[in-house]
């Protein structure tokens, strides 16, 4: 593995590492298979209490048209890449930044009221990017009814220290997609900048030959943006992990 990416035969140990500790904290992540595949992803879900500011005004025409761009961009020739790395140089700025009442019955879309707190179900992927070498994370988020959040109210739900700055790029940094694995629509988090984040974080584990795992440090930058916050425990506790064998996580 080099500094700031990732290949698929270390994300799979990062993973299985992060799963041996999952379990000895009891923090619920799972390894999940796809039958007939060798591919998988890990998942976690988790119910949480947001508030919805659904009065929030996004600035979507501005990046209406980088978000497209989005939406085939894994599939395209790595020469292309760094035209989609610029089109999403928002997503850099949002991480490393300051950490209708209706509902519509046909297509299961919640309509939340402005100035709402909802009592949500969230689903947490990890998916592995051989386009990007590194990990992305897509996620999706129900009412206890089982009715799923639109993608401006995912917008709106995102913690306060992050949204000021989400608010001039929301489609460049989390939009929707088809889940890669199970052809779902997903929300995810683009990983185009990811390289730029990790790399000062990497270089400072590397200085101060501190152990590091590539997984558990990027989840621990990103998923605070979507309430997925990571226990400090993991850190205390990864020197005194085993280093995880070759094989994939079962």
């Amino acid at each position: 593995m080099s500094l700031c990416l990732l290949d698929e035969e270390n994300f799979h140990q990062c993973c299985q590492l992060l799963l041996q500790q999952s379990d000895e904290l009891r923090d619920g992540w799972s390894w999940e298979p796809i039958q007939g595949s060798e591919e998988g992803y890990l998942r976690k879900t988790a119910v949480r209490s947001v508030f919805i500011d659904a009065s929030t005004k996004w600035d979507q025409e501005e990046s209406r048209s980088n978000s497209e761009t989005h939406t085939s961009c894994d599939s395209r020739p790595d020469q292309e890449k760094e035209q989609c790395a610029l089109a999403a140089s928002g997503d850099a700025d949002i991480i490393k930044g300051d950490i209708d009442e209706d509902d519509d019955e046909d297509n299961g879309v919640c309509v939340v009221a402005a100035g709402s707190s909802q009592v949500l179900q969230y689903e947490y992927h990890i998916l592995y990017s051989c386009s990007y070498s590194s990990p992305v994370l897509y996620f999706r988020a129900f009412t206890l009814e089982g009715k799923s959040l639109s993608l401006e109210e995912v917008w709106s739900s995102v913690h306060p220290n992050f949204r000021l700055r989400l608010q001039h790029s929301p489609l460049n940094t989390i939009t929707q997609q088809e889940h890669p694995l199970l052809g779902q629509p997903f929300f995810m988090l683009h990983p185009c900048r990811t390289e730029d984040f990790m790399r000062p974080v990497l270089q400072a584990a590397q200085e101060q030959h501190r152990p590091v795992n590539y997984v558990l440090t990027w989840l621990s930058v990103v998923g605070p943006l979507v309430g997925l916050d990571i226990p400090l425990k993991y850190s205390i506790q990864l020197h005194h992990a085993t280093s995880p064998s070759s094989s994939k996580p079962d």
